[in-house]
């Protein structure tokens, strides 16, 4: 029985396609397919590109991708999905950190308690002086009005005048209005900014980000592998064809999404409608793995 590699090209070669051609079709670089063909799978980036080149190597040539990820995993050991203990500690790891990050929360909000209850005090002795000072400027404000309505005004020049006046602070009101309102709508505006670059790995902080989060991908040019997590555990993978696109719904308790992409020259994202150009970082690469952390 041929191995994987040697049945990957003998279909290659059979529907005439050269190295350069499944490089131009796949985006995957010629150096990793070379890799593949002579098995020599620790020159890849690690066990799910292995996984990812595979599958779209197969698509290219019309092998079924799945039956030799069971041989690669009979073979090697590279498993095609992640291990449950894996994910289990993962979690367990997950749950200890998120504890011990609120007794510390609350130890910090013990030591400043005098401090909090020494700022509501003085609040409140403000607020009564505020209420006591406003009800006297009501009544004193009343008396004036009560007083004015025994004042007969016989100069329509000065009903004008008031009128005016009256007229002109409206409009300024109102031209203010707006503007607060989008400074308001800035002040919310959902921003995505990188915070660190290594290899293939890209790590963003999200601000003003949704509660229930949705993230499009979409993709152009030739097919390509993606998968979607949710705090560590994958809520989508698939292939999209050119032209394709899907939509991920990720859960409102998601504070980290991970994206890896197997071709990113052909993949484009968008986070709660709003495009996210991830490829302004570098690129040149044709695999790369997102980290949006959700502020």
């Amino acid at each position: 029985m041929n191995g994987i590699g040697q049945t990957l090209k003998e279909a290659r070669e059979k529907k005439g396609l050269t190295l350069d051609d499944l490089q131009q079709t796949t985006k995957i670089q010629k150096r990793y397919l070379i890799a593949i063909e002579a098995e020599n799978f620790d020159a890849l980036p690690g066990d799910f590109y292995v996984r990812a080149f595979i599958q779209q190597y197969a698509k290219v040539v019309d092998l079924d991708g799945d039956e030799l990820l069971a041989q690669l995993e009979e073979k090697t050991g590279i498993k095609t999905e992640t291990p449950v203990a894996h994910e289990t500690t993962t979690r367990t790891e997950a749950v200890r950190i998120e504890q011990a990050e609120k007794n510390d929360f609350l130890g910090k909000l013990m030591n400043y308690l005098p401090t909090i209850i020494i700022v509501i005090v003085v609040v409140a002795i403000l607020g009564t002086i505020y209420v006591v000072a406003w009800g006297n400027h009501s009544k004193n404000t009343e008396s004036q009005s009560s007083s004015s309505q025994t004042v007969s005004v016989s100069s329509d020049v000065k009903k004008k005048k008031s009128s005016a006046s009256t007229s002109s602070a409206k409009k300024t009101t109102s031209s203010k209005t707006p503007s607060a309102k989008k400074k308001s709508a800035a002040s919310t505006k959902q921003t995505i900014e990188n915070v660190s670059s290594e290899g293939s790995k890209f790590v963003y902080d999200v601000k003003n980000a949704a509660d229930k989060n949705k993230l499009e991908l979409s993709v152009s040019g030739s097919a390509a592998w993606s998968a979607v997590s949710s705090n560590g555990s994958q809520v989508w993978q698939g292939t999209l064809n050119d032209g394709g696109s899907h939509t991920v719904e990720l859960p409102e308790s998601t504070t980290t999404i991970t994206i890896s992409l197997g071709n990113s020259n052909s993949t484009s994202l968008k986070l709660n409608g709003k495009k996210f150009d991830y490829k302004k970082e570098n690129d040149t690469l044709t695999v790369r793995t997102i980290t949006l952390n959700l502020k």
